[in-house]
């Protein structure tokens, strides 16, 4: 009788962080959580190029064909689950090819020595409710209301009202997580209380995608271009609002070094920067829009 499965002893490290690589692609695909696919699917190319400069080596050579796609951003592009597992059994066994750096060991002797304890004075470190602690605990609060009519409005990107905002003033009030300092300092800083609310509890992703339904759904946009829009969606999903100048800042520029301006022509970075002041403006009653 064969053994189980879980009884076979594979020693391949390399191998099987590669698998792990895979797997949590796979995941992120599944929870659409773009960001982590996308750093990760670089990590995977970066091992398929690598693997193409050893095609003498037979095995990679048979593999050729499936390293060169890859290693391009193409293939990523409709890259299934179960085409994500065939990559992961035919290139885990060749990962163990790629030439390691070669590190200088060094070795420590170390001996911990403790001494007498002593009262250290943090200044800049204030006692009792900092604002970090304050969003975290106004968020915990607006997590267990998110069926409220106010923050649905809020955050399926809809046009806040008056009436809308008094409820989610009301709503931070309740909360108990700060005191009216607290309140005013976070919308002075956020520029306005629907703006602060939404950073903590975000945007919805179908909204966000709903947002750039025009870019997403137009063929003539390249997967460099789509892939880069997604960032903006998952970003959205996250944070609620984005500046535009946070398109030349990281992960942005991960992706597009000089920014949106290597992808995209001027009209659509100005039809990208429209959409984002759209959807910050939903987060301001009409009052504040105008």
């Amino acid at each position: 009788m064969a053994g189980l499965p879980s009884a076979v002893r594979d020693d391949d490290e390399d191998a099987k962080r590669f698998d792990l690589v895979i797997l949590k692609i796979q995941l992120a695909k599944l929870d659409e959580d773009h960001l982590t696919a996308d750093r990760l699917r670089q990590q995977v190319q970066q091992i398929a190029s690598s693997l193409l400069n050893q095609t003498a080596i037979p095995a990679i050579a048979e593999q050729q064909a499936l390293l060169s796609e890859v290693a391009e951003d193409e293939w990523w592009v409709d890259a299934t689950l179960p085409m994500l597992e065939l990559a992961r059994r035919r290139i885990r066994g060749l990962v163990r090819f790629i030439e390691k750096t070669k590190r200088a060991i060094v070795y420590t002797n170390v001996e911990d020595e403790i001494g007498d304890g002593s009262i250290v004075n943090l200044p800049g470190v204030a006692v009792g409710t900092n604002m970090e602690r304050f969003k975290d605990k106004a968020r915990a609060y607006l997590e267990d209301l998110e069926d409220h009519v106010a923050l649905q409005r809020l955050r399926r990107n809809k046009q806040l009202t008056d009436a809308d905002l008094s409820a989610l003033e009301a709503m931070l009030v309740d909360s108990g997580a700060g005191g009216p300092e607290h309140i005013a300092r976070a919308i002075e800083e956020a520029h306005g209380l629907g703006l602060f609310i939404r950073s903590l509890v975000g945007l919805d992703r179908e909204a966000a995608t709903e947002a750039f339904s025009e870019f997403l759904t137009d063929s003539r946009f390249s997967a460099a271009e789509i892939r880069f829009i997604q960032l903006i969606v998952e970003h959205l999903t996250a944070n609620g609002v984005m500046e535009a100048r946070r398109l030349y800042e990281a992960p942005f520029t991960d992706h597009a070094p000089t920014g949106p301006d290597s992808l995209f022509s001027d009209s659509d970075i100005d039809r990208l920067v429209d959409v984002l002041e759209r959807v910050r403006a939903h987060a301001t009653s009409l009052s504040d829009a105008s």
